[in-house]
């Protein structure tokens, strides 16, 4: 008798079950993420930050959510009504729809595609539109500025972060995440930041991908508008960017979707460069435990990754000063983009001279 599982209607359940897990796991990992970015915010500047809703403030995040399901939808009269309310909802939807190609532990991950990267490269091209209807849709002058400075940045950025993508696609010679990580089984020394499996010669590699590596995060950092690329917001103009018009639900929509691709950016950096699930020594014990037990375990070491880099994007937005635009455009289009551009030329060189030397 045929399983359940094994029918069209047991494979759908199966794979709605597995979506409602991750997005569940998201949105409580980004109230809790938020909550450490305030907090580390308030300790580089010798405050408490959170503290008063729940024990230690746990539950700010939860309160603030409350507060922004039950203010009032307010809709300028000369918005065009349709497009301003699915601007939020189109980046919300991208935001969590990445998520769907990232393993999270071996064998976790909602679909497993040969051709994850190129996904995420088209996700990551439509997520500007969210953001350009939502300024647009908003009738007003500095809405629309705000939303064209944030697409020509992302846009910018986007360039320099696919090169820094293809430098690890050679490296690995696959499109699949699962199997990016998977190469980068047995030990740090295996991790594509310091140039992949391979013996001693793979490791002059190094000189390359670990500024590839520092690339690849500042970009996320201008990618996602956080500081010191935060220029969108125009807070020099007293208003919020592209965002100005928006409250409630719409806007809490797109902070949930600013907020997951944040995370997404430093889940893709363990992933692709610090080994993804893999612990840093590989403790030859753990492969005789049970599967669940093995993806447990990877589980662990991925979320205290994406943690760690998360805490980075936090101090970054702490330390560092706000850059001008001028600034912003020239480090994308003149440092970053050259660069990632030689490294791409280095890796393919390596490739066919020295790989197999």
């Amino acid at each position: 008798m045929q399983s359940f599982w094994a029918t069209p209607g047991g494979w759908t359940v199966l794979t709605v079950l597995q979506i409602l897990a991750v997005m569940i796991w998201i949105l409580l990992s980004l109230a809790f993420l938020l909550l450490a970015d305030r907090k580390i915010w308030a300790g580089v500047q010798m405050r408490k930050g959170p503290n008063v809703v729940g024990p230690f403030g746990l539950l700010q995040s939860f309160a603030d959510f409350g507060k922004f399901l039950l203010k009032e939808i307010v809709i300028p009269s000369g918005a065009d009504k349709v497009v301003f309310l699915l601007a939020p909802l189109i980046a919300f939807t991208l935001g969590f729809g990445a998520w769907a190609v990232i393993p999270l532990a071996p064998g976790w991950v909602v679909s497993n595609i040969n051709v994850g990267v190129l996904y995420l490269f088209a996700i990551s091209s439509l997520g500007v539109y969210g953001i350009i209807m939502g300024g647009w849709a908003s009738n007003s002058k500095y809405p629309f500025l705000g939303s064209l400075r944030s697409a020509a940045q992302m846009v910018s950025y986007e360039v320099s972060i696919g090169f820094v993508i293809v430098t690890v696609i050679i490296l690995a010679g696959t499109l699949n995440l699962q199997q990016i990580v998977s190469a980068q089984s047995g030990g740090f020394w295996n991790w594509y930041v310091f140039g992949g499996p391979g013996g001693l010669p793979a490791k002059a590699m190094a000189l390359v991908m670990v500024p590839m590596s520092v690339i690849f995060f500042i970009s996320g950092l201008a990618e996602t508008n956080r500081p010191p690329f935060d220029l969108p917001e125009a807070e020099s103009e007293l208003v919020a960017g592209y965002a100005v018009e928006y409250s409630s639900t719409p806007y809490l929509l797109f902070q949930i979707g600013e907020y997951a691709n944040i995370v997404l950016i430093c889940a893709m950096t363990a992933i692709l460069f610090f080994g993804g699930w893999q612990a840093p020594i590989d403790l030859a014990f753990t492969h005789h435990w049970s599967l669940t037990a093995q993806s447990f375990y990877g589980f662990m070491w991925f979320f205290l990754k994406v943690i760690f880099f998360f805490f980075l994007v936090a101090m970054a937005k702490a330390i560092v000063p706000r850059y001008r635009y001028d600034q912003l455009m020239r480090l994308g289009w003149k440092v970053f983009l050259p660069s990632s551009l030689v490294a791409v030329v280095a890796v393919s060189a390596w490739r066919v001279f020295g790989a197999h030397a």
